[in-house]
């Protein structure tokens, strides 16, 4: 499977990106490539191939869940120009 110019320029033209005729060609060159290595891995057969969540047969070690830090939750809002009821109050930006 290959991509002529056209193609390439309306991708490039869905993508908002400004090709000259030497990009063009570059890129219709690069694209063919990669669609022809997807075509081979199509054409491989998988029937049977159990899919693998980590190709190293391992599972992840998880740390204790626990908290490891103090709350510092009033000196933070001790630096704020304005809190209420522990929260941060800001500017209204959308009307």
């Amino acid at each position: 499977m290959s991509i002529d110019k056209q193609g390439v320029q309306k991708i490039a033209h869905l993508a908002r990106l400004a090709l000259t005729d030497e990009d063009v060609d570059q890129y219709q060159h690069s694209l063919s490539s990669v669609l022809a290595l997807v075509e081979q891995m199509q054409s491989v057969n998988t029937d049977g191939v159990e899919p693998l969540s980590n190709p190293l047969e391992m599972t992840q070690r998880l740390r204790e869940d626990k908290v490891t830090e103090e709350n510092r939750r009033d000196a933070f809002l001790a630096n704020a120009a304005q809190t209420e009821a522990g929260l941060f109050l800001v500017p209204k930006v959308i009307d």
